[in-house]
């Protein structure tokens, strides 16, 4: 576990971060032997164990883990049973993930001791942009954080999501941290009423435009959705502060209380400076221009976030695009050291203290006909290679053990002794048809190259994502794109041979599996893509918002099969476009293929 530590001081933060990639190894050991010995009598281990709980013992014969094959412990102590079945400490909160990268949310167990350590966590890595990005210290930051309503089990354990955690923990007696570092007050950001909440923080942060140093979201897909609010929304945030009152619309108490402080006199040279800006034909680096002395946007955009990164650039206008941390639900995981790296190139620093950590090589050539929980390779945490693909295995303190998180992680360098990683993706199939396995990283590359055709006519891919199509025969990949443009008011009506071309750089940028169903066994039908309306991806997030997902851990699932999400897409398609060519594909890449 990570020592305690003045989170204020940030030498003692830097030195810490030394200490803990440098003992990797020891530190590894330590952490699974403090584990297995503290929860030596609980169920779950006795089951396994049968009293050795020595490494060799561990790795031998405690079985790696799907959240399905651990589902049912999680509901016992949800409805009432005792923590100590899979934890010597008892759970105080059951963190719920956030549903839409694997259709449903999963609750994953927290201790209070859990939570503190990563408190001290996010206390590592919050020196780092200051030692990087000159300037930032002399304001504060705009970042957008939503609750998400929460419940209750039987045993009256609350349900909550990691973010709804942090903001949670604002008391009377640690408010002064959050004053010190937040423009929003913390009465608006816990505003149960997420429309209410970003308009008052958008209010709050115009008002004050001059005092942020930087601004973001958890991920740059929530950053964007407060951009495009914005966009919807300047003229009467312009009127609130021309006025010096908000809008009568906005009715929670606790909005009110916040935006009192700011909105107190009408100040109509502040609502002209924004409404000339907000007015502009482009809306290209608009955050600069309404927030100048910012100096980085923050957001998660390693994986499907990636596809974001354009388009934080192009309203950033030059903005550093800084992704700080990697972690999930079950453990936060690494940090990144290099901040000020390109966002395509970030890499985060593990940190060996948090969890156990393990690794199963991911070898998608293998994948097809290979289980690799049956007679699974896993290797520790300093045995990883670099260049090599890999899904983290986790042992918490907070009763996960030899759990798989499901991601895909490739190994970049190593920072003192412990490993760097690159985020990839999830490691799942998210389209299939025949013997063909489309992977989300697959499929998001395929998509990046394809939406450059868009570029020269002006129009961006603000979001999308698929399904496999078997109402015909033979199947065919769906693709759903939810498009807009840099310029302002330009109608978003693409040529249909531009999106027929789209279609097939898709297909050519998919693997020789997938383009020999195409073209020689003719088993797999053309790519279409449907081009929705704008807003529709809005919709398909309120959906998942309203069956528990939050809003600020929201991740837009790169693959769907619920029934009344595709019904929702479906209902606000505005074109169809099929791929006219077939792509190419040689025998010679049978022998090649991943």
């Amino acid at each position: 576990m990570l020592p305690k530590f003045d989170p204020a001081n940030h030498k003692a933060c830097l030195s810490v971060l030394e200490d803990v990639t440098t003992n990797a190894k020891q530190i590894q050991d330590s952490v699974l032997e403090a584990i297995l010995s503290r929860n030596a009598k609980t169920e779950y281990l006795r089951g396994f164990l049968k009293g050795k709980f020595d490494k060799q013992s561990f790795k031998k014969n405690l079985p790696v883990i799907t959240y399905e094959d651990y589902r049912s412990y999680i509901d016992r102590i949800a409805n009432g049973e005792s923590s100590d079945i899979i934890c010597d400490r008892p759970i105080t909160v059951l963190l719920v993930s956030s549903g839409t990268s694997g259709g449903v949310p999963k609750l994953i167990p927290l201790t209070a001791e859990d939570m503190e350590q990563r408190n001290l966590f996010v206390s590592l890595y919050r020196p780092l942009p200051f030692k990087h990005i000159k300037g930032l210290s002399e304001g504060k930051s705009l970042l957008f954080y939503f609750l998400t309503r929460e419940s209750e089990t039987a045993s009256r354990i609350p349900v909550r999501t990691m973010i709804t955690c942090v903001l949670k923990s604002v008391t009377p007696a640690n408010k002064f941290i959050w004053e010190r570092i937040q423009i929003s007050p913390i009465e608006i950001a816990t505003c149960p009423d997420t429309i209410q909440s970003m308009y008052c923080q958008l209010l709050c942060g115009l008002i004050q435009r001059g005092n942020v140093s930087r601004l973001g979201a958890p991920f740059a897909s929530s950053f964007l959705k407060v951009i495009n609010f914005l966009g919807d929304h300047w003229s009467e945030l312009c009127s609130n502060i021309k006025t010096g009152s908000v809008s009568p619309w906005i009715k929670d108490a606790q909005c009110l209380s916040g935006i009192s402080k700011f909105l107190s006199a009408p100040n109509p040279e502040l609502a002209s400076i924004i409404e000339k800006e907000c007015s502009k034909t482009s809306w290209e680096a608009i955050v600069r221009r309404l927030w100048p002395n910012a100096k980085c946007i923050e957001a998660v955009v390693t994986g499907s976030m990636s596809q974001y990164i354009p388009m934080l650039e192009f309203y950033g206008g030059g903005l550093p695009v800084i992704s700080l941390f990697y972690g999930s639900s079950e453990c936060l995981f690494g940090l990144n050291v290099n901040p000020l790296c390109k966002p395509c190139d970030v890499s985060y620093t593990t940190v060996p203290s948090m969890a156990y950590f393990e690794f199963l090589e991911v070898k998608k050539d293998q994948e097809a006909g290979h289980d690799p929980l049956v007679n699974p390779v896993v290797i520790d945490l300093v045995d990883v290679k670099v260049g090599h693909d890999y899904e983290p295995v986790v042992t918490t303190f907070s009763g996960l053990y030899r759990y798989r998180l499901g991601d895909v992680l490739r190994v970049t360098g190593f920072y003192n002794n412990a490993p760097q990683f690159h985020f990839v993706g999830r490691n799942k199939v998210v389209l299939s048809i025949d013997m063909d396995k489309t992977y989300e990283e697959d499929l998001l590359n395929a998509v990046t190259n394809a939406k450059l055709l868009l570029e020269p006519h002006d129009f961006v891919l603000i979001d999308f994502t698929s399904r496999v199509d078997f109402s015909s025969y033979p199947g065919h990949y769906v693709l759903y794109w939810e498009l807009g443009s840099k310029v302002k008011d330009k109608k978003i009506e693409p040529e249909r041979k531009v999106l027929e071309e789209c279609c097939f750089t898709v297909e050519e940028c998919l693997d020789s599996v997938y383009r020999k169903g195409r073209k020689n066994d003719k088993n797999i039908g053309p790519l279409e893509i449907k081009v929705v309306r704008r807003g529709a991806f809005d919709e398909l997030m309120s959906f998942f918002v309203s069956r528990g997902t939050s809003v600020s851990q929201y991740k837009t699932p790169r693959s769907v099969k619920n029934e009344e999400a595709l019904k929702i897409l479906e209902a606000t398609v505005v074109s169809k476009s099929f791929s006219r060519k077939v792509p190419s594909w040689e025998l010679h890449e049978l022998h090649s293929s991943r």
